[in-house]
């Protein structure tokens, strides 16, 4: 029988970084849409709800495609809400008007990755669904790493590596890899976000993501290198 997938996109109307960042155009498209029209081609999700506390984004979503089933309570929406939340008032939400069916399968969308592609999507679907599970996050190779190139500063002023090495190391490519995690996507068990306070209390699984699709929108300077990559890639597909 086929698992219920629903994916949600998470799009509350307050950013302190970029005022209106989730319906801000990018390369001329709404940022959420992006999220939303990934969601849409992929064969494995059944239904594209976006959660929001905000007309105007909601009114975007719905243009876009996508479900606006409910409203997200203002007090899940502030800029310190933990979204971990907002995901349990989805998951609870849903099931409510869906006359109590469960929901298999939880993937969550953030429209701050907009140069995500479907296979994405599928690949963290597919991992889920072929192990045993509670999440299922994307990651990319990190940069840097503690027990070389990242260093704390204690409360004196002295400089420490984040985690001094057992032995002595003296290039970055003989420590163990390091990864980043993304906001590209997250699949998970709706039991165990419903039972559970934060994603690394269960059992985790990890697809890696390349750097060029990886990137989250968090500042202004963010946003100009999304939109440069953006429109770089329309014209490499619009020259083939």
């Amino acid at each position: 029988m086929k698992q219920y997938i629903v994916g949600f996109i998470f799009a509350r109307g307050g950013s302190q970084g970029i005022p209106g960042k989730n319906i801000r155009l990018l390369a001329g498209k709404p940022l959420i849409a992006y999220a939303i029209e990934t969601a849409f081609q992929s064969q494995l999700i059944d239904r594209v709800v976006v959660s929001t506390d905000d007309k105007k984004i909601a009114r975007v979503a719905q243009e876009c495609g996508a479900e606006i089933p409910f409203v997200r309570p203002k007090e899940l929406a502030q800029n310190n809400s933990p979204e971990w939340l907002a995901w349990q008032h989805a998951i609870r939400t849903l099931k409510e008007q869906d006359n109590g069916r469960d929901l298999d399968v939880f993937v969550s969308i953030p429209p701050t990755a907009p140069l995500r592609v479907v296979e994405d999507l599928d690949n963290c679907i597919h991992s889920f669904l072929d192990n045993n599970v509670d999440v299922v996050i994307t990651v990319k190779k990190a940069s840097r790493h503690p027990s070389f190139n990242m260093v704390s500063i204690d409360e004196n002023g002295y400089t420490t590596l984040v985690l001094p090495p057992s032995e002595s190391i003296s290039r970055r490519q003989d420590v163990s890899p390091v990864y980043d995690a993304t906001t590209v996507a997250y699949v998970a068990n709706p039991q165990f976000i419903m039972g559970e306070k934060s994603i690394f209390s269960g059992k985790i699984k990890s697809v890696i993501i390349p750097e060029e699709r990886a990137v989250d929108i968090d500042t202004e300077l963010d946003f100009q290198f999304a939109e440069y990559l953006v429109t770089n890639r329309i014209k490499t597909n619009e020259e083939n």
